[in-house]
């Protein structure tokens, strides 16, 4: 009998751990992935080397934080830094008879208020901030309605006397620096005889406000914006009348300055130093009068309360209502529907007519 030989034993065979099997498939990718985790750690470690101070020199380097900007609230123009902003506020009275002009001064005035001063003689009060005219004048006497305009501005008034009511309430109450009690501010020119001879300048009127304590303004002006010409000027030709042609204004508006060449009894109005006088605005007002009593026998006008008003700028016109609550209020301007109106950045000239004045343009 045959018998069957026992079966052969099998050897099992060992197989490839699954990891081993997987790398050797995917080996490209590993070493893709290992490469770029050592490029990061290296990164990390030359970041971490760098000082703290370094760092924040490359960050102000990458990001430069914008400059800060300062405004002039009596024009809105751009000025270097916030301390100009806060310098005080000066008033001039400036004479406007034919025997004054050529005036100095008008030109670097902030906002100039012009308005009838006696018999249909205008007068303008001028206010200065930044600017500092090398002369100024000539200066004659104060009305009471000039100070109710400057008063809301924190101005100190220049001026030579004045009505006997205006310089009983601004030596009251007010920043009051007349010529007749600091005379070393003003001085009397050779060129031109009395009454219309006296001058001052930007940098004795600041000597005279600092000695008195006068170092700062803080007031709330019009509103300003960045002005610029319409494509169809409506209003190119300003006629402003307060009495007769002597004090008769106009102004012509160009649209590539964007404003506006005054004229003065028919002839340009030109600053005796610096030449032809454009305001960025020119604004009319129509004011009220009242018996101002005592025994001048003259008016005085009434700035309190409301009234009509017509803004020109950027070659047009708006209709508006001036508000003015009381003295200390600033004066406003607003729209028909009771905005404020935002003036250009720039000189603003604001006319007070009464109802013997007018105004037209085209």
């Amino acid at each position: 009998m045959y018998s069957t030989p026992p079966p052969t034993p099998i050897t099992p065979v060992k197989k490839k751990p699954k990891v081993l099997v997987w790398l050797k498939r995917h080996w490209i990718s590993v070493a893709i992935i290992s490469v770029a985790f050592l490029a990061a750690g290296g990164f990390m470690l030359a970041a971490l080397s760098i000082q703290p101070e370094k760092i924040e020199v490359i960050r102000n380097k990458s990001t430069p934080k914008p400059k800060e900007k300062f405004y002039s609230p009596l024009t809105g123009l751009e000025v270097s830094d916030k301390a100009t902003t806060e310098q005080a506020v000066t008033g001039v009275m400036i004479e406007n008879s034919p025997d004054a002009r050529p005036q100095s001064g008008l030109k670097d005035a902030g906002v100039v208020y012009e308005a009838s001063a006696e018999g249909g003689i205008t007068r303008f009060m001028v206010l200065y901030q930044q600017n500092k005219p090398e002369l100024i004048g000539p200066v004659r006497s104060l009305r009471i309605y000039y100070l109710d305009w400057a008063a809301p501005y924190q101005a100190s008034i220049a001026h030579v006397g004045g009505s006997y009511n205006a310089l009983e309430t601004v030596r009251n109450s007010y920043r009051d620096i007349d010529q007749f009690f600091n005379a070393g501010t003003y001085w009397r020119a050779s060129d031109r005889y009395a009454p219309h001879n006296v001058y001052t300048s930007g940098a004795k009127l600041d000597e005279l406000n600092s000695a008195k304590g006068y170092t700062s303004s803080k007031f709330t002006s019009f509103a300003r914006t960045d002005g610029e010409p319409i494509a169809e000027p409506t209003a190119t030709a300003i006629s402003v009348g307060f009495s007769s042609p002597l004090y008769a204004t106009s102004y012509a508006y160009d649209s590539a300055s964007n404003t506006y060449a005054r004229s003065l009894a028919g002839a340009p109005h030109a600053d005796r130093e610096k030449g032809q006088i454009t305001p960025s605005v020119v604004v009319v007002i129509k004011v009220g009068t009242q018996s101002r009593g005592g025994s001048d026998g003259y008016e005085d006008l009434v700035t309190s309360g409301s009234g009509q008003a017509y803004v020109f700028q950027n070659g047009t016109v708006t209709e508006a209502t001036w508000q003015k609550a009381d003295r200390d209020t600033s004066l406003s301007l607003v729209d028909s529907a009771g905005n404020a109106i935002k003036l250009n950045r720039g000189q603003t000239w604001v006319s007070a007519i009464t109802d013997r004045g007018s105004v037209s343009w085209q």
